[in-house]
């Protein structure tokens, strides 16, 4: 008998006896689909040097369409 915990609520339950695994019921595996699904799951991502230089604004004197 093999216990693993739930990706969604934590819970230990039976590897060998869960309906959707790897979650212990299907309603976390719903819950969790809906997080994905929504782009929740995210990871934590602040920009490097070369990545700003991408967004900062220049300032050539012209506007976009060239007057």
């Amino acid at each position: 008998m093999a216990l693993v915990l739930c990706p969604t609520c934590g819970l230990p339950f039976e590897s060998t006896e869960a309906p959707a695994m790897p979650f212990c019921s299907e309603r976390c595996r719903l819950i969790d689909l809906g997080r994905w699904l929504n782009e929740e799951p995210r990871l934590p991502v602040e920009p490097g040097d070369d990545e700003l230089e991408d967004i900062q604004p220049t300032d050539s004197g012209e506007d976009e369409h060239g007057g």
